[in-house]
């Protein structure tokens, strides 16, 4: 075994459950730590011309995670993102979820797949390693309807970390997860003002109704607007008054529709560190948030932007978008990959 794959206990929660933190991959490329509670990725490392640089934005521990509200790169279900009014319908019948972002249902609610513990399914450490994490959840947890049996797998090589989902359900139920790393690929404490090059695929982004986030439904281009990222560009604050939909969420928070086909959903490029990220998935959306809140959630811990591949927000109760319901019989498969190199 490497010595640099490794299993370790991570903290104790109030109720005496240990929590592991395993280590995956080797001294001469990509390094992840992740955690079974949440599923959490802590840090994500990698060789560049300034040392071993930290990827992603992480806590100290494990107390940290507990209060964390950020969902600090954590695993998102069993619905990632919104659902209005804390509720849908689903085969003529009505059902209430947990309201935790005001009248509305954030990442699952206060029982979300980032705020339990995971089995360990498997682990085969090394610079190529794989790690398998189990979940059930029941049936009512959080108003949710069928009991949800849940798997995420990683695979990490030397330049590349591969997360696959797995779901099957005993009722029809919604089901959209997604990874919710906070990417600063200039090491995790620079600022990322006149660093960070931003591209995303995609020719359409879904509008929101207001600071609630709620989609309105609508599916709008991204052409002449500041959401247009098709071609790598600057990432730098960009004022609220330039779009009304920047006033509206107060910066980026937004599900941009991934094009059919796209090589990569997105591509993110630091100057500093040198390091390109390419994320890849079969998702149809990609939440992009520019972590405007991270300032008050956790102050002084750094700068760091989330892109989410994921279903489209508000789906269960909005029929024009693709369908997020899981049925008996079915497995729910989704993949999402975050490829590294250096210019």
């Amino acid at each position: 075994m490497s010595r640099f794959a490794s299993r370790r206990t991570f903290g104790s929660l109030a109720d005496g459950t240990p929590i592991e933190a395993l280590t995956l991959g080797g001294a001469d490329g990509l390094q992840a730590e992740i955690l079974t509670y949440g599923g959490i990725l802590r840090r994500l490392t990698l060789p560049t011309r300034r040392g071993r640089t930290d990827l992603v934005l992480g806590l100290p521990d494990l107390d940290a995670y507990v209060a964390d509200s950020a969902f600090l790169g954590s695993i998102v279900g069993r619905f990632s993102n919104r659902i209005a009014g804390a509720s849908f319908t689903l085969d003529g019948q009505r059902y209430r979820l947990s309201a935790n972002d005001a009248t509305h249902h954030l990442h699952g609610g206060a029982l979300g797949f980032g705020k339990r513990v995971w089995t360990v399914l498997d682990f085969t450490p090394g610079a190529r390693a794989r790690l398998r994490l189990g979940l059930r959840a029941l049936a009512g947890e959080d108003g949710y309807p069928g009991t949800l049996e849940v798997s995420a797998e990683f695979l990490l090589d030397t330049d590349r970390l591969e997360l696959h989902f797995e779901a099957r359900c005993d009722a029809p139920t919604p089901v959209s997860l997604t990874y919710h790393p906070y990417f600063n690929l200039s090491g995790a404490t620079r600022s990322l003002e006149d660093d960070l090059w931003l591209r995303i695929c995609a020719d359409r982004f879904l509008p929101v109704m207001d600071r609630s986030l709620i989609p309105t439904g609508e599916v709008r281009p991204v052409q002449d607007t500041p959401f247009d990222y098709r071609r790598l560009r600057l990432l730098r604050p960009v004022a609220h008054d330039a779009h009304p939909q920047l006033a509206a969420a107060a910066g980026y928070d937004h599900c941009f529709v991934v094009n059919p086909g796209a090589e990569a959903a997105a591509e993110l490029r630091s100057v500093h560190s040198g390091v390109e990220l390419r994320i890849g998935t079969d998702q149809p959306g990609l939440q992009f948030y520019g972590g405007q809140a991270l300032p008050r959630q956790h102050p002084g811990l750094g700068q760091g932007i989330c892109l989410e591949p994921q279903g489209f927000p508000n789906a269960p109760n909005e029929t024009s978008f693709p369908s997020s319901i899981l049925r008996p019989g079915l497995l729910y498969s989704r993949w999402l990959a975050y490829t590294f190199s250096q210019q």
